[in-house]
């Protein structure tokens, strides 16, 4: 699946060089990780944010955000935000943090 490399570079540009931060190819996608652990991503043309279980509503009630369900299955803490509500690089740089905040909670891998 190809994904959106301008949104990747965007989400690059926003996240300059973090200590910890790699880069790996998921989900069909490319996630952006934070001591081994997702903090967001791309899939096909959406921003994948990690956020944990129980920020999970509230993102749900934002323009544009889904959970995240590409098996079948949704992910509880994982959502999709579509590209046509990330416009404004201030509403991507929210969303980024938001997943690097929660990724940082967790123990490294």
């Amino acid at each position: 699946m190809a994904i959106d490399e301008g949104l990747a570079q965007r989400i690059r540009e926003q996240l300059g060089e973090v200590p910890g931060l790699t880069e790996k190819r998921m989900f069909g996608g490319l996630a952006f990780l934070l001591n081994g652990n997702m903090a967001v991503g791309v899939h096909s043309d959406e921003l994948i944010v990690r956020i944990g279980p129980d920020n999970t509503d509230a993102a749900l009630a934002r323009p544009g955000v889904r959970l995240f369900d590409i098996t079948g299955r949704p992910m509880r803490g994982w959502i999709l935000v579509a590209s046509s509500a990330l416009t404004e690089d201030a509403t991507l740089g929210d969303w980024i943090d938001r997943g690097r905040t929660f990724a940082a909670t967790l123990p490294p891998k």
